[in-house]
């Protein structure tokens, strides 16, 4: 199975348009880490991303028939990007179909690349299977981002030029996991020229397809996936990807929002590059692999797979990376509404850098305090800073797991409701375009009453919203049957404690 990669791979049409990137030593991670860590720098490729090695090796192999039909795409991002530039260098005709959500960024971009762009759909999913009937309808070639022989040899070169670059010892590589084909042509050559290298795919743990294709040794789709890492979020792993990855994957590391956001920091301060989330997701993975394994004294690489973020995300990132670095917690914390509970509270927390305090008054009895505190990073950090708080009979709430604390309730403390509500509370993912919001509304129309509302724009192509909306229990299903006819992801929130805490309803209910 391999040796047929490793002569594809050996033959890549790739560097007529793609470079051969550095693989960069990280003194300051490596320092930090106690290994020696090193990052493959595909965010230095012409179009930013690793993606142009497979895209222009499987257009450089079509018949001179098909290059005459030219070639289509669906994709929100670096796949586009690849797709245009290739055809542009080889004189074909090119059309990417991309999500309506896309952010104009990326589709300037593209079309700069001579492509032709037809926008369709809020989501991957919808602008593939238009790019597919485009494709059958002009019969134009469809260029798959990952699940495809050329398009996986393609990226395969990457784990040759690792092996060339780094000649010495080698203890593990780890690479970012979407659709599977950087993992997949990565892994075939690595594994046949040196199957002693441990091979670690890095997924988000709201979007680990390969991690459960390997549980259930089979395929599967993914209810929903998230958003964040928009680059490999695929709700199932490619075909042939896994037929080469089932025999070949050591293991697979999930990480969190929170930790991709502190790798982007990372690579950052060795680098002076800013990574996109996908781009730096491998890294996260290394760095919880060490941390959770107690490694030491080893060689480790992680794919730096592209760098196409947009600038409005980088608050987001910012926000979230000490978080995942393990150097903020988030807790909120009742203290008597009394004079005097402030100083008090305060001297507990002594010379403890306070990153967040938010507070309203709300109860005549209790205070809600939501306070973030700097910490060392260590683990026992918390824990003693809980305890502390916890002897001086303040009730303490951990929050800094809390998904819908980070979020939105971080932002909103104070916003208590004076009364109680009959509220039923949502978190859910919204399309960002014109439109979309009135869209929503009349969908919804007058059956029920919004009694709260938060959104976020973080500067990618679904924005994060928070709703109440005043209903009994018994008409929840019927709201969400509206959400699922609309197509939204959402989670029901009601019992959430950051809500109850901060945003819920008034004395009656408390």
């Amino acid at each position: 199975m391999l040796v047929k990669y490793i002569e594809k791979i050996l033959r890549a049409r790739v560097y007529d348009v793609a470079e051969e990137t550095p693989l960069d030593f990280a003194p300051g991670l490596s320092k930090r880490l106690g290994n020696a860590v090193y990052l493959k720098r595909e965010d230095l490729q012409p179009v930013f991303s690793f993606k142009l090695r497979g895209a222009y090796n499987k257009i450089a192999t079509l018949s001179e028939q098909a290059k005459a039909n030219g070639v289509i795409a669906a994709s929100a991002g670096n796949h586009a990007q690849g797709v245009a530039l290739s055809a542009q260098m080889l004189g074909i005709d090119a059309l990417i179909v991309m999500p309506q959500t896309t952010p104009e960024i990326k589709v300037n971009s593209v079309r700069a690349r001579g492509a032709q762009i037809v926008l369709f759909g809020d989501s991957y999913d919808e602008a593939y299977g238009r790019a597919r009937e485009i494709a059958a309808d002009k019969n134009m070639t469809f260029i798959h981002p990952y699940d495809d022989i050329e398009v996986i040899a393609g990226q395969g070169t990457i784990g040759m030029e690792i092996l060339r670059q780094k000649t010495g010892a080698l203890d593990a590589v780890f690479v970012p996991v979407g659709g599977g084909g950087l993992f997949a042509g990565i892994a075939a050559y690595i594994k046949f020229v040196r199957p002693e290298v441990k091979l670690i795919g890095v997924e988000p743990d709201d979007a680990d397809c390969l991690n459960q294709a390997l549980k259930e040794s089979e395929r599967v789709v993914l209810k929903q996936v998230g958003l964040f890492t928009d680059g490999v979020a695929v709700k199932q792993i490619g075909e042939e990807p896994f037929r080469i990855l089932r025999h070949t994957v050591d293991e697979v590391v999930t990480v969190n929002t929170d930790e991709i956001c502190a790798a982007i920091k990372d690579i950052f301060d060795d680098t002076r590059s800013v990574a996109e989330p996908a781009g730096a997701l491998a890294l996260a993975g290394l760095k919880k692999y060490v941390e959770t394994r107690s490694i030491v004294d080893q060689t480790l690489i992680a794919i730096e797979s592209g760098a196409n973020i947009n600038f409005d995300r980088l608050r987001y990132v910012a926000e979230r990376a000490q978080v995942g670095e393990h150097r903020e917690i988030l807790l909120a914390v009742e203290i008597p509404e009394e004079p005097g509970s402030f100083l008090r509270f305060c001297k507990m927390l002594g010379n403890r850098n306070v990153t967040e305090f938010n507070y309203r008054y709300f109860d005549a009895r209790n205070a809600q305090v939501f306070v973030g505190l700097a910490t060392s990073g260590a683990e026992s950090d918390k824990p003693e800073v809980i305890r502390c708080l916890e002897e001086e009979r303040f009730t303490v709430v951990d929050m800094t797991a809390n998904e819908l604390a980070k979020e939105h309730i971080r932002y909103m403390v104070g916003g208590h409701a004076p009364r109680a509500l009959n509220e039923e509370v949502y978190s859910l993912q919204f399309p960002e375009r014109p439109g979309a919001l009135l869209k929503f509304l009349t969908a919804l129309g007058d059956r029920w009453n919004i009694s709260l509302f938060h959104y976020r724009n973080h500067g990618a192509a679904f924005g994060r919203v928070l709703i109440g909306l005043q209903m009994p229990n018994t008409e929840r299903y019927a709201f969400e049957a509206c959400l699922n006819r609309l197509g939204f992801e959402y989670t029901e929130q009601t019992a959430n404690p950051a809500y109850d805490l901060f945003a819920g309803g008034g004395e009656e209910k408390r």
